[in-house]
């Protein structure tokens, strides 16, 4: 189709497809944009989300320099009205947005929409290729979405055979397919539906904490967070000098490419000395429980930011199973007795899922770039944790003076 969709912007353009076919807009299109759940809200819920999730569009819109003339709602709909095309696949981008189209717009009636889909058809159905029409409509009109859908559908046909270009339909297995939205006052005519990311709209959720490592995990774990609406709060957990520089270089890379999912709401970085903490474990306690002390002392540190910043959870990149920390044994030792609320997004997610998950959203290449692993990890690390063994460790420290060191060094970075 990208070769028919250049040449319809061509015609656009170049005016060989009347102004009548053309919104009064600067630009060509009107963006319909849909969502799911928001619908099934209760009015009031509903409208709040609704406006949250049009500032959030309005946020994408305008990092991505796209212009538009206005955004409005009507029941079941967004519009971004006076757009250039590439705001649809923006829009897409936008949690909460479960797909998004580039219409033009037509009078509500059967004549105006008929004749706008033949002005379309020669610019996007080739020779040999068969045809649908999709048509649906809302509100009051005299006529059915099937006599909608009959009426565009005869007057494409006789398009394409005054453009010497043979008609064929085929409404189970068509090649091109155009689809009339008729509303009460609009109707709108496009070719191309852009799946979204779906959720709910960023920012309805509260904030939550994410353990930050870099790695493909984490940053995976906050983006679906963040889909479910949830604003994120990085916490970096600095291991020097048990980690390389280019480590912490690439948490916050990964962090910087999550901030392009999250226009209009800038993340604020909390970066915490952990390296003290860690000499502290290997000097003072069993060498194969270090990685157990280290995470539950990253979950205390990231408990105070948390109450700080007055979130409501602290998240992590943990998959069961996946490496030897994060066996069913040590993740209940991980936790026990600490009254923290924590979230493992990826607890049943394989690993193929979550790479293809990080290349989706744009952190896998950044993930994957060479950064040394943690020296402090044991040769040989405890598995089969006894979570009150674990506690007993923690009896030859100083568990509240390690936390105080580790807050009084935290630095704050914004994006």
């Amino acid at each position: 189709m990208v070769s028919n969709e250049r040449e319809l912007s061509k015609a656009l353009r170049q005016g060989k497809i009347p102004s009548s076919a053309i919104p009064e807009a600067s630009s060509p299109y009107t963006v319909l944009v849909r969502y799911g759940e928001l619908a099934l809200k209760s009015p009031g819920i509903r409208n709040w989300y609704e406006k949250v999730l049009m500032q959030n569009i309005a946020s994408m819109l305008d990092l991505r320099q796209i212009t538009y003339s206005g955004i409005r709602r009507e029941w079941g709909r967004i519009f971004i009205e006076g757009a250039e095309k590439q705001a649809a696949k923006a829009a897409a981008d936008v949690f909460g947005v479960v797909s998004a189209s580039a219409a033009l717009e037509a009078a509500p009636n059967l004549e105006s929409s008929a004749a706008l889909c033949a002005k379309l058809a020669p610019f996007l159905i080739k020779e040999g290729e068969a045809f649908a029409i999709r048509a649906r409509r809302s509100g009051n009109h005299s006529f059915s979405s099937v006599e909608l859908g009959k009426a565009c559908g005869d007057a494409v046909w006789l398009a394409l055979e005054a453009q010497k270009i043979a008609p064929s339909v085929s409404l189970t297995n068509p090649d091109r397919e155009i689809f009339v939205e008729m509303r009460q006052d609009k109707a709108y005519v496009y070719s191309e539906t852009i799946l979204g990311v779906g959720g709910l709209p960023l920012g309805t959720q509260g904030s939550m904490v994410v353990l930050m490592s870099g790695g493909i995990d984490s940053p995976v774990a906050a983006w679906l967070m963040m889909k479910r609406g949830v604003r994120i709060i990085p916490v970096y957990c600095n291991t020097s000098p048990y980690a390389e520089e280019s480590a912490r270089k690439r948490a916050f890379d990964c962090i910087r490419q999550l901030q392009t999912w999250a226009p209009g709401h800038p993340f604020t970085i909390y970066e915490i000395s952990h390296g003290s903490s860690l000499r502290t474990f290997i000097e003072r306690c069993a060498r194969k429980n270090t990685c157990l002390l280290c995470k539950r002392m990253m979950y205390r540190e990231a408990f105070e930011v948390m109450n700080k910043e007055k979130a409501s959870g602290i998240v992590t990149g943990s998959s069961l199973g996946q490496v030897a920390s994060q066996t069913a044994a040590n993740m209940y030792a991980e936790i026990y007795r600490l009254a923290i609320p924590i979230y493992h997004p990826l607890i049943a997610f394989d690993k193929n899922e979550i790479v293809n998950l990080a290349r989706r959203i744009g952190t896998f290449e950044i993930s994957t770039r060479i950064a040394g692993s943690c020296t402090a990890v044991p040769e040989h690390p405890e598995v089969k944790a006894n979570y009150d063994l674990i506690v007993e460790e923690e009896k030859k420290l100083n568990i509240e003076g390690m936390v105080r060191e580790a807050l009084a060094g935290i630095k704050i970075h914004k994006l």
